[in-house]
């Protein structure tokens, strides 16, 4: 209950596009993003001032009910203060040493804080007190993917999927995998069922658009990763992968438009800067 079930925004965003220039624009492989989060479209106002007193006075009242801590610690983690949360869920795992929950989120601010054996640790202890748990073993196979165990993360996400998880994450995180792989049906499936359980996430759309566009199903690529953008307009990759479509169109001018924007948002993105470098007319 109350779980942590989604992740920051620059983290779930897993892969993008890049161009090369040999004898024409040619669609590049996939590359991971900077790190993996869970607090992606989440609510804010979960986090906000009003809310944490309001969930502070439910913790006056019932100060040994662990419960309450986990979900302040949840809001603490949707607003950002991890240290807060980590003490919440520190608290709420003392009161209950079998709350499997609270291990899965602290695992999750663990993760946030740079801690990822002590993420792992509390990942795998949730599943071990409750090996039916899907958002432990969603969160611990983006923390593989993170480090580079691939299989690893791939099993989690699988868990999770045979689980029969409503969790959009598990079927779009298993679906970059298989991107990353060329399996590009397999992820269009999967990047399809994500959009079904959260129709108004961008990143599957985003995801799928690159694999539709791996396969050179351009008018489909173009409509994900436009829908994307629709959806959340501060997506640097989206707006990269709608310019190297435009660019791959030959129409340079759209293209350093949309690299433009993509570089705005995130300065250091060098697919963007890549393409606004061939794109850019000075």
């Amino acid at each position: 209950m109350n779980a942590i079930s989604v992740e920051r925004r620059t983290a779930m965003r897993g892969f993008a596009l890049t161009a090369t220039l040999l004898s024409g624009l040619a669609l590049a492989s996939c590359q991971t993003a900077a790190p993996t989060g869970e607090f992606t479209n989440i609510d804010r106002a979960q986090g906000s001032a009003e809310n944490i007193s309001s969930l502070s006075a439910v913790i006056q009242r019932s100060p040994q009910d662990p419960e309450g801590y986990n979900v302040r610690g949840s809001a603490y983690g949707r607003g950002g203060q991890y240290q807060a949360a980590l003490k919440d869920f520190n608290t709420a795992i003392q009161l209950n040493p079998n709350f499997y929950q609270a291990y899965s989120n602290r695992a999750l601010i663990q993760r946030f804080l740079g801690d990822q054996a002590a993420a792992l640790a509390d990942y795998n202890r949730s599943i071990q007190i409750n090996p039916d748990y899907d958002a432990a073993y969603i969160g611990r196979g983006n923390l593989y993917r993170k480090a580079g165990r691939i299989q690893e993360a791939f099993n989690d996400f699988q868990k999770a999927i045979q689980l029969d998880t409503t969790d959009a994450r598990a079927y779009h995180n298993r679906g970059l995998i298989y991107q990353s792989q060329g399996q590009h049906a397999f992820a269009i499936e999967d990047f399809s069922t994500a959009i079904s359980l959260a129709p108004d996430a961008a990143d599957p759309y985003n995801g799928r658009g690159l694999s539709y566009l791996a396969t050179n199903d351009e008018d489909n690529a173009f409509a994900d990763i436009n829908m994307a953008i629709k959806l959340d307009g501060k997506n640097a990759e989206a707006w990269s992968n709608q310019a190297l479509i435009y660019e791959r169109r030959g129409d340079k001018a759209k293209a350093a438009k949309s690299y433009r924007e993509a570089v705005r948002l995130s300065p250091t993105y060098q697919p963007a800067k890549d393409g606004l470098a061939r794109t850019s007319t000075g």
